[in-house]
């Protein structure tokens, strides 16, 4: 994959990303979100519109509030993983604003003030369902093909699919529900804005295809455990790396099982197609 890299950004400080809008970098970077959460500003005929306020830590509070000057009509949520969700409460505390999110929130203790269904408008822009990273997914698309991609494309990695929450079923055809836009801009929920984005998706779901074959042919072999196949199949030696390895390669399993092409026996998995041979 050929992923984006940028420098290490200034904590607290909003800079234009395109007109009308800016990003703030959360300091809360580590090998699961880069260089940290991205909280985006957005400006709207009555004060901004914050997506994803970022985790729960009170100088990037201060750093929205400071960029805003307290002006925020809205806040939307890609997502309610922590590293996006966190800030919420607080921001909301400071400025009133109302609350956008999937309808189905996948952090039980959240509620939005407005439930956002696949399809649905909300300041101008389109929510679009992309569950996979986490089941209340939702990419937020302007009409002239600007997309907050959030967690579902990023540019510095590809997403982490960890069941219960994830689903690679989901995520790979969330992908290709992707595929048919024709979006020039990708504005991700970790790392550097993603020009021409299709390439770049197509790129991913072929990784996962590759991936997913991969794992077959393994099976088809021999059975084996998760843990054995990220031996084999990844080359991450830090143990961070390795756990979201085999949080993909769970996720991958499932899928399959799903598919009626692999099946599970205690801690092993292996091809159907083998299990039924009789030799």
């Amino acid at each position: 994959m050929a992923f984006l890299t940028e420098p290490e950004p200034n904590r607290g400080v909003a800079v234009p990303i395109v007109p009308g809008i800016s990003r703030i970098v959360a300091n809360n970077p580590s090998l699961m979100t880069y260089h940290g959460t991205n909280t985006y500003l957005i400006e709207a005929a009555n004060g901004f519109i914050v997506l994803d306020p970022g985790p729960d830590d009170d100088g990037h509070v201060k750093g929205i509030l400071a960029a805003t000057q307290g002006q925020v009509s809205a806040i939307l949520l890609s997502h309610t993983h922590s590293d996006h969700l966190g800030a919420t409460a607080a921001l909301k505390a400071h400025t009133g604003a109302t609350t956008y999110a999937f309808h189905l929130s996948a952090d039980p203790a959240f509620f939005p003030d407005v439930l956002l269904r696949d399809g649905d408008t909300v300041a101008g822009m389109t929510a679009i369902h992309t569950p996979g990273h986490a089941s209340d997914h939702l990419c937020f698309a302007r009409p002239d093909g600007l997309v907050f991609s959030a967690d579902h494309v990023m540019s510095w990695s590809s997403s982490i699919v960890s069941p219960p929450g994830g689903d690679m079923a989901a995520y790979v055809a969330s992908l290709r529900l992707m595929l048919l836009r024709d979006d020039y801009l990708y504005l991700p929920g970790h790392g550097p804005p993603l020009p021409n984005p299709r390439p770049y998706v197509e790129e991913l779901l072929n990784h996962r295809v590759k991936r997913e074959q991969a794992i077959l042919q393994a099976l088809h072999n021999e059975p084996h455990t998760t843990w054995d196949l990220v031996e084999r199949l990844y080359s991450k030696s830090h143990p961070w790396l390795k756990r979201a390895a085999e949080r993909n390669v769970v996720a991958h399993l499932l899928k399959l099982q799903m598919e009626g092409l692999v099946v599970q026996q205690a801690d092993r998995w292996q091809s159907k197609e083998t299990a039924s041979d009789p030799r």
